[in-house]
Parts: structure tokens; sequence; C-alpha cells
């Protein structure tokens, strides 16, 4: 860990001193030197600051397991920083690569007067450009301010038709609302949250099912907002199952014992709340006497843990019947179920978050999170299987969301040809 502050330190203060050299241009024409040798001093002690303030929390948040409001501050506000100075820099070293070109062009030219020490060969930096890079890195800070305090609530409904030739009669038109990672050891408004829970209750859905990650590691983290929960009903049930996250697997536990309890309290919990936990089991969602199969498996995913198993909870499943099948991992379908001898024609799965940061736009569509899945958030076809990734109702690590908000989705199905 001492490691990794270290590398992070290095390079934040590398980044510092490429954005204090853009200060210092857009400074230049200051008349006052005291103003200016100020305003570098407070440059310098903040930033400096705050990367041992960010070296403290980090190091506490990881060897202690406790994330604070003042080390959560400390991680939202060094990624706001790095995203800012990021976008900054990249201003100026486009510039950078222009001045070297046009110094590599005068040293080589044989006009008089060409050659000269390096320094009088590099145009100045122009502070035009320097402006440039404030105007454009000012967007992303603004953006992280708003997504760590209001983003992170700001839900969305993302509404979807899916036509299936083989789907029953009875099932053309059933609605089905799901939500994913909710993540409630990082709330920090309950009437955010009841807002999002009033969202779901509004849509009225056939079933309602949730895919995984309710807490971040400790079962006790969902009891304050049992309540909110538990208000969510469809006619057709309530079901869920557990994510990576549920099974406590980031935390420091005394014994083996103590965290198997807190995965069993968590199981109970989920009952309470009127949830039916699917453990690599089916259950059959009768409607006008025709039937749908409801699969639920325990968490796999590539690089997580790996206690799923299909196979098992396809046992007793007809092989014609229509299936749906919640798994949290997105992986779990690009690895194991659109290859699978067993037709599914509809999975579930979350997980991703889309990173909680990211463009999504009809022209632009991009996170970080398509470099680490395939498939991050919403529709894919793949093997005449269909796969919805929900982009997650909260949050964690970082305490906000940029561009990728929290979502709840409705998804009809419909008896048709698929579009």
């Amino acid at each position: 860990m001492t490691q990794v502050i270290l590398f992070l330190g290095a390079i934040s203060l590398l980044m510092d001193w490429y954005v204090f050299q853009g200060l210092k241009r857009l400074t230049s024409s200051w008349r006052s030197d005291n103003l200016r040798r100020a305003v570098y001093t407070i440059f310098w002690v903040f930033f400096v600051g705050f990367l041992i303030g960010f070296g403290i929390a980090v190091y506490v948040r990881f060897t202690s397991d406790r994330a604070t409001p003042v080390v959560q501050w400390f991680i939202n506000a060094f990624l706001t920083f790095f995203v800012t100075k990021l976008v900054f820099i990249l201003v100026l070293f486009a510039e950078d690569i222009y001045r070297l070109a046009v110094a590599v062009a005068r040293f080589f030219s044989k006009k008089a007067g060409a050659k000269g020490t390096p320094a009088r060969l590099l145009p100045a930096r122009r502070k035009f450009m320097s402006q440039v890079a404030l105007a454009l890195a000012s967007v992303p800070f603004a953006s992280f301010v708003y997504g760590t305090i209001k983003g992170k609530y700001n839900y969305q409904l993302h509404r979807h038709t899916l036509y299936f030739d083989d789907l029953p009669e009875a099932f053309d038109g059933f609605t089905i609302t799901q939500i994913s990672d909710v993540h409630s050891g990082s709330f920090d408004n309950a009437d955010a949250v009841q807002h999002g829970i009033e969202l779901v209750k509004a849509q009225q859905s056939d079933l309602f099912v949730f895919t995984g990650d309710l807490v971040n590691d400790h079962a006790t983290e969902i009891l304050p907002y049992m309540d909110a929960f538990s208000q969510i009903k469809a006619p057709y049930g309530q079901y869920s199952i557990l994510g990576n996250h549920d099974y406590g697997m980031y935390a420091d536990w005394p014994s083996e014992e103590a965290k198997e309890a807190n995965l069993e309290r968590l199981k109970q919990i989920q009952a309470a709340m009127g949830y039916r936990l699917l453990l690599d089991e089916h259950v059959a969602i009768e409607k006008d006497g025709q039937k749908l199969a409801l699969i639920g498996v325990e968490n796999w995913g590539t690089g997580f843990i790996q206690k799923g198993d299909l196979d098992k909870a396809l046992q007793g499943v007809d092989q014609d019947a229509f299936k749906v099948l919640l798994s949290h991992d997105p992986s779990h379908f690009d690895e194991v179920v659109k290859v699978h001898p067993t037709h599914i024609h509809l999975t579930l799965s979350g997980h991703t978050h889309g990173m909680q940061f990211g463009v999504e736009t009809p022209l632009v569509r991009w996170s970080p999170a398509q470099y680490r899945y395939e498939n991050w958030a919403g529709l894919a076809r793949e093997n005449d299987r269909l796969l919805y990734v929900n982009r997650g109702f909260g949050f964690i690590g970082f305490s906000g969301r940029v561009g990728v908000w929290p979502e709840i989705t409705v998804l009809e199905l419909r008896k048709g040809r698929p579009q």
C-alpha cells in the first residue's frame, strides 16, 4: 500500500509541476511580483499539503477498512483534481509538441541567424493556450463537483422494449423493473435514496429484480434503508441475487466464521425485505397458465469470485421454456452464458457501474469501463441471446457519478420478431 501511495504521489507532483508552467504563463503579465509569488506559494502549499492528506486517507481506508467522510472527501477531491489537471496538461502538451517542432525546424534551417541556443530556438509559451487549457479544464472540474453533490442521485429511467419470437403469449407486454448495485454503505442522503425508490414504485411493473451488491461489505449497511427498499412490490414478486461485494470479500474479518455469519445475515435481511434470493436456482413465473423461467446464480465474474453454477440453476428447467437469467457480472454472459448449450433468452446484470464516469450521448458513448468489460452498460445481443447491463443504483469508491448516471431499468417483453 505504501508503494502505491508513493507512486500516486510522484505522478501527482509531476502533474502539478506541469500545471505550474501554465500558471506561470497565466500570471506573467501581472505587475505585482509579490502577488505572483503569493499565488505560487499558495499553489504549492495547497497541493503538497493535499497530497499528504490524501496519502494518509488512502492508508487509513485500506488498512483499517474505514471510509469516514473526511477520507471519502480526499478520494473524491483527488479524482477531481487528477482529471482536471490531466485536461489542462493535455492542452499544454499539445502546444509543447508544436514548440518542439518549431525549434527543430529552426535548428536545421539554413537561414541566417537560425542557429542559436535551445532556449532561443524554442518559442515561448503562448498565454492564449494556457487560457484555453484553463477553460477546458474547468469543464471536468465542474462536472466532478456536480457529480459528487447531485449526480450520484440523478436517477435515470431506461426503458426498452424487447421482442422474442418464442415469448409465451401470456407474457406479451410483461414488464420487469431492474435495479442493481445499491451499495447502501455509501449512501449519505436518505431523502435522495427515497426519491429513487419512488421512481421504482411508480413504474408499477409486473416483476421486480435486483441484480446484486446490496452492500459494500457489511450486512448492517442496509439496515437504515430496509424500510425504503421493502416498499418495492410487484404483482409477480421481488427477486434478487448476490453480487461480489455481498460476500464481504473486501473487508477484514476476525474469522471465516464471522464472514459467513455476515453473509447469512444479509440473506435473512433480503428475506425480511420481501426479496426472494435466488442461489443457483430457478422459479417459475406463471401467468394465465403459461410460464417463464426466472433463473438466479451466485456471483460469477472474470477476476472476481466465481461461485455461480449455471448448470445447477438450470436443473429441472424445460429446455423449451422462455428463460430470464439474473447474473451480477456481465463477464459471466461473455464467458459462459452466450455459449452455453441451453438457450437463455435474456440475461440481466450490473456490476460495472459504467465506472461511474463517462460520456453517453447519441453521437459519443465512452467510459473507462469499456477497456475492462466488453459489455459495460445497456443492451447487447450475442448468438441470438440478449444481455442488459444496468448502470447501478448506487456508487462506491468515488462518491459520485459523472456522465453515467444511476439507473432504473424498465424492460417490456413483447412477442414478435427481434428488432
